[in-house]
């Protein structure tokens, strides 16, 4: 759960997140523009909270959405006051002249505790509805999207069903669309499958995971596999990511343990990478992947939140677009479809062993055992290939293997030269394989390379 200083928004303490909406038909909107991102079905959306960022600063070229956050129900499906309306009513008009989409967020980390109320009586219901739908001819709005952190299991999330159907004909048959955030990769019953009819986005927030490497590629292959697993359409399903980190050395529940992207850069982070000192952040190459990713399998992504981002060739919603206008290609900078040696800065050679024990690094001269064929495996990352099965990471639990016959999640890995010229390998867990400089078998469990983490090919 995101949290806010105090200061930030005087009466919300906790919040985080997010949903989005998106129109049936995303080509254009009211002012019959449309932006260049716009002109595919793979969405783009990005947070602006009403805290922090400024219109200005906004690239709409490369967004399909943008939805302001946040707005607070009451349990009687009033609204409390909007923070900063002009700057909401500054990014609707900024976002219209693009060919954008505007939505308003409802609710947030902190800001939901009101639903309960409302989806308890009709009568509550009818109002918020009433209330919602004002608010957006008040405001230009294209649409709605609804983040309650979330409904208890039962009554709770039926009646939530019963409000969003409601809520969800009402902007529908304005033309407007809805749309809901959804928690990681396990619910716990809190979303009945029929709110999948009646919204046009399923904001999935596949971040916040733990207290540093929060928002993992494996964790957002879980999370939308989870949900389309839950029947979830694959158009519906976005992909949410982060463009903040996790500061370890800070109390996760803490205002300070989450850090803008931009922040950390500013310490001194690799821009490409996911991790420095205590920060755990997604970096360019992550960014990438993830959006190919989101591309093959689902409908788009989501931000939270864009003043995270940096400027010039940092940027991360400037990496999401390279990737948008490749139709979804990633370069992996490998030597795919040669074979190759990987030697330790030990001296020594990497065996896959025949597949027959754990990895090791401890061979003094390349034979069969130590040649690895590289292998294109999509979105950006490389599978590795030896006696006919592939090197997997065993996701950091148990020291690295190659027995499997086909790759999947845990198979796959980024090919990362290091700035002396060799190489580092990173699974999808965000972690590197090691050498263990050839004293034990290797594992893929270092959230930064050093020297047992480099590796010199072809020598």
């Amino acid at each position: 759960m995101r949290k806010i200083n105090a200061l930030a928004w005087t009466g919300v303490s906790v919040l985080f997140l997010f949903a989005t909406s998106c129109r049936k038909d995303i080509a254009s909107n009211a002012t019959g523009k449309t932006s260049r991102r716009a002109a595919t079905s793979f969405k783009v959306i990005g947070y602006l909270p009403s805290w922090s960022g400024s219109v200005s600063s906004i690239p709409f070229n490369d967004l399909t959405h943008i939805n302001y956050a946040f707005a607070i129900p009451n349990s009687d499906g009033s609204y409390q006051g909007i923070d900063n309306t002009s700057k909401l009513s500054s990014m609707v008009s900024a976002a219209h002249a693009s060919g954008v989409q505007a939505l308003l967020s409802v609710g947030g980390g902190g800001g939901g505790g009101g639903f309960a109320g409302i989806v308890a009586s009709q009568g509550n219901i009818d109002n918020f509805v009433n209330n919602t739908i004002n608010l957006c001819n008040q405001y230009g709005l294209d649409g709605i999207d609804i983040d309650w952190e979330y409904p208890n299991p039962g009554t709770q999330a039926n009646q939530f069903l019963t409000m969003m159907t409601a809520l969800s004909t009402a902007l529908h048959n304005s033309g407007r669309v809805l749309s809901v955030a959804v928690i990681g990769d396990n619910d716990g019953g809190q979303i009945v499958s029929g709110i999948f009819n009646v919204v046009d986005i399923v904001m999935i927030m596949a971040y916040d995971d733990n207290n540093f490497l929060h928002s993992t590629y494996e964790l957002g292959t879980q999370c939308m596999a989870y949900w389309e697993g839950r029947g979830c359409p694959a158009s519906k399903a976005i992909l949410g990511v982060p463009f903040y980190g996790h500061d370890s050395s800070q109390d996760p529940n803490g205002p300070n343990a989450e850090v803008e992207y931009n922040t950390i850069l500013s310490h001194g982070a690799n821009p490409s990478l996911d991790a420095f000192s205590t920060f755990g952040y997604n970096g360019l190459l992550t960014m990438k992947s993830k959006t190919s990713y989101a591309m093959s399998v689902g409908g788009g992504v989501g931000i939270w939140e864009l003043s995270g981002d940096a400027t010039g060739a940092n940027s991360l919603l400037a990496a999401i677009n390279t990737v948008v206008n490749a139709g979804g290609a990633v370069p992996t900078n490998a030597p795919v479809g040669t074979t190759v040696t990987f030697k330790g800065n030990n001296g020594l050679y990497v065996s896959g062993e025949d597949g027959t024990k754990a990895m090791n690094c401890n061979r003094t001269t390349p034979q069969a055992w130590e040649d690895f064929f590289v292998v294109d495996a999509g979105h950006g990352k490389v599978a590795l290939q030896s006696m006919n099965m592939y090197v997997s990471s065993e996701d950091g639990l148990n020291p690295i293997t190659c027995n499997r016959s086909a790759y999947g999640t845990w198979e796959v890995f980024d090919w990362i030269p290091a700035a002396d010229g060799n190489l580092t390998l990173r699974g999808t867990n965000a972690l590197y394989i090691s050498s263990e400089n050839g004293t034990k078998s290797m594992t893929c469990t270092r959230p930064v390379a050093q020297g047992w983490e480099e590796f010199r090919v072809n020598q």
